[in-house]
C-alpha cells in the first residue's frame, strides 16, 4: 500500500517572533506555554484551517527534544531546592504540547506520541502510518516540534539547534495535493523532510 503527505503546514521563529501568538486561543489558557507547546497548537490548527475533515482524526506527535527547556528548570529545581512543584511537572512531560492542542482545538480523535531515534523520523514515520497500513485509520495528521535548548546544552549538544514545528496529512488516499512518502524519506531529517513535503 502507498502512503501519501499532503496539506504540510510550518511555524519557525523570526528575530521578531520566536513563538506564535496563538490569538485563537484563551490568553490564560496560552500564557504557561513553551515554544514547543506554542508551535504545536499553531500548525496543529493552521492544519484544521485547512483540512476541516481531520476535527476527528488521530494525531500523532513526535519531538528530538520535547519539553527540554522545562525539564532542564525542574531538574535545576530538584537539585537545588530537594522538590519540584506539581504544574511545573505537568506542564514538562513529552506529550504536554500535543495534549494542549487537543484542549485548546477541541479534539476528540485521540493522539499518539513517540521519540525518533538515530537522528531522523523515520522509527515515528513507520509508527505513525502503521494504523493506516493495516487498515485501522485512512489517515493520521503527522506534527513534528522541536524548541531552541537551553544554553546550558549547548556544548554537549549533537543535534542541530533548529527550533521549528510542521503538520502534515498521512493518508492511503492520493489526492491532486499528495506527494507519494518515499522509502528515501525516512532517512531525513525533520529541516529535510520539510522542505521535501512542502
Amino acid at each position: 500500500m502507498n502512503i501519501y503527505i499532503s496539506d504540510a503546514v510550518s511555524w519557525i521563529p523570526d528575530e521578531d517572533n520566536s513563538a506564535p501568538k496563538l490569538n485563537f486561543t484563551d490568553p490564560l489558557f496560552k500564557r504557561r506555554f513553551s515554544q514547543i507547546t506554542k508551535m504545536t497548537v499553531q500548525v496543529v490548527h493552521d492544519l484544521l484551517e485547512n483540512r476541516k475533515d481531520l476535527k476527528d482524526s488521530k494525531l500523532f506527535f513526535t519531538s528530538f527534544r520535547g519539553e527540554i527547556k522545562r525539564e532542564f528548570t525542574i531538574n535545576k529545581t530538584l537539585i537545588e531546592d530537594k522538590m519540584v512543584l506539581p504544574a511545573a511537572f505537568s506542564l514538562s512531560v513529552f506529550n504536554a504540547p500535543i495534549a494542549a492542542a487537543t484542549i485548546a482545538l477541541n479534539l476528540t480523535g485521540g493522539y499518539t506520541v513517540a521519540f525518533p531515534s538515530e537522528s531522523s523520523l523515520k522509527n515515528s514515520l513507520l509508527t505513525a502510518i502503521a494504523p493506516i497500513l493495516c487498515g485501522d485509520e485512512e489517515k493520521i495528521a503527522f506534527i513534528y516540534a522541536d524548541e531552541k535548548i537551553p544554553e546550558e546544552y549547548s556544548e554537549i549538544n549533537t543535534y542541530p539547534d533548529q527550533p521549528f514545528a510542521f503538520a502534515c496529512v498521512l493518508s492511503s488516499r492520493k489526492t491532486s495535493r499528495s506527494i507519494l512518502l518515499e522509502d528515501k524519506f525516512l532517512d531525513l531529517s525533520p529541516k529535510d523532510f520539510l522542505e521535501v513535503i512542502t
